[in-house]
């Protein structure tokens, strides 16, 4: 039987649905709390939007110079040692994926709870988690169908909730889109960097195609149209929901608040409709939680083939379909949904993810360097700026954390830390089969 593999479509559709989740539809009410000025605001996304953008042209050519799955697990294992590499893929299985599958479900929870009060976010969450990981746990045929349906789904809701409250709000808020005084001060500030976290956590998922390389038809041709076009979508799409925001909501409204969405539905539609928009815009993150338990188990799967220690996550189903991985990322991001805080994950997370696409990156200074004759079917366009400006957003980003929410900055590092510490204990224990095939 001939193998079926994941169609540009499908990978799209989980670059889409990966970026569009928890963040675009709750971080606003964060950013708040510091900016109130509507030019900036949009600036944060457009930023956000850039740095996304530029770090898809970098994995781009990453991912067609390195065609394997796992994403930076691959990339930093070949670039640098098989150690960063490990750390990598300790990140991504304790905290990459699970954490933000947990905030997605959260997210979900809480939406549908705010229509109908009777209900358990905390459950909720834990049975779409559940249910998802029936799906993408028996065939790939199953995972592309579903993850398609959804994330189209998710774009035409999206645009039809905007266009709803564009007509239907009976009083638009004043906000100046326009620079004004001030402005530039705050666009320099340490709020500007602060609340770039929760823009960059928006905008993490641009690099989910590259944890599917090897399952992904024709990769070397497909995957920097499918990470560049699916990173350009969700840019637009973001700059169009909080422009939506922010005009039918007022800002004292939003500010503080997760359920960002609901707000600015019930200030466009009133009470009734508003609790249509809160189980429509429930439905919106079933496709994020979808994608995240589709893609991240093959982090697992990739270091199941390396490391002898963890062969029993490189066991596939009939179908291909890494199951026990996809279980064992499932398990972790039920128990965050069941420990764990919203706010601290989100933070923690942000800083962890940028860390490990930052190494990422820098990459490909590195392997063009270390291996200039390697075959690249796709180079970075405009290079090196792609690359450079990445490195300095999120690095700038970074420093912030650490300066100014160090307790999950360095819980962060203490991750790293003893992803390096298991990879010792994983060599000395089991020592390392690497099968790249």
């Amino acid at each position: 039987m001939q193998e079926v593999r994941f169609s540009p479509n499908t990978a799209m559709a989980v670059v889409v649905a990966n970026m569009i989740g928890t963040g675009v539809f709750t971080s606003l009410g964060f950013q708040l709390l510091d900016i109130q000025s509507g030019f900036v605001l949009m600036m944060l996304w457009a930023v956000g939007g850039l740095t996304a953008l530029c770090g898809a042209l970098s994995y781009a050519e990453l991912g067609a110079a390195l065609p394997r799955s796992g994403g930076e697990y691959n990339f930093l294992s070949e670039i640098y040692h098989p150690a960063a590499g490990y750390v990598s893929g300790w990140v991504s299985a304790t905290i990459g994926f699970a954490a933000p599958t947990a905030l997605a479900a959260i997210t979900f929870g809480t939406y549908l709870a705010s229509v109908f009060p009777s209900l358990s976010p905390t459950w909720l969450a834990c049975g779409l988690v559940l249910a998802l990981t029936a799906v993408h746990a028996s065939s790939r045929r199953n995972s592309g169908g579903v993850q398609r349906a959804f994330t189209v789904l998710k774009v035409l809701l999206i645009l039809g909730f905007c266009v709803l409250a564009w007509v239907l709000v009976g009083e638009p808020q004043d906000v100046r889109f326009l620079p004004a005084a001030g402005d530039g001060g705050l666009l320099a500030s340490g709020a500007f960097a602060v609340a770039l976290i929760y823009v960059n956590y928006a905008y993490t998922g641009w690099n989910a195609a590259t944890y599917l390389t090897s399952e992904l038809d024709d990769p070397q041709r497909n995957l920097s149209r499918v990470l560049i076009v699916g990173t350009l979508v969700v840019m637009g799409l973001y700059l169009l929901l909080n422009f939506t925001f922010l005009h039918v909501a007022p800002m004292d409204a939003m500010a503080g608040r997760i359920e960002i969405g609901y707000v600015a539905a019930t200030h466009a539609f009133g009470g009734a409709g508003a609790s249509i928009m809160g189980v429509i815009l429930a439905a919106l993150l079933i496709s994020t939680v979808s994608a995240m338990v589709l893609a991240g188990p093959r982090v697992l799967q990739v270091m199941g083939q390396d490391f002898r220690a963890f062969r029993l996550l490189a066991r596939t189903n009939r179908h291909g379909v890494p199951d026990l991985a996809v279980a064992l990322q499932s398990g972790l991001a039920l128990t965050f949904i069941l420990t764990a805080s919203f706010e601290s994950i989100l933070v923690f997370a942000g800083f962890t993810l940028g860390l490990n696409t930052f190494f990422s990156v820098l990459g490909v200074f590195v392997l063009r360097w270390r291996r200039p004759d390697l075959p690249r079917p796709y180079r970075a366009a405009a290079y090196p700026l792609p690359p450079l400006i990445f490195l300095g957003f999120t690095g700038w980003t970074l420093t912030y954390i650490l300066l100014e929410r160090p307790q999950e900055g360095l819980l962060g590092l203490g991750i790293v830390a003893t992803g390096a510490l298991f990879y010792w204990l994983t060599v000395k224990a089991g020592g390392v089969r690497r099968n790249p095939g």
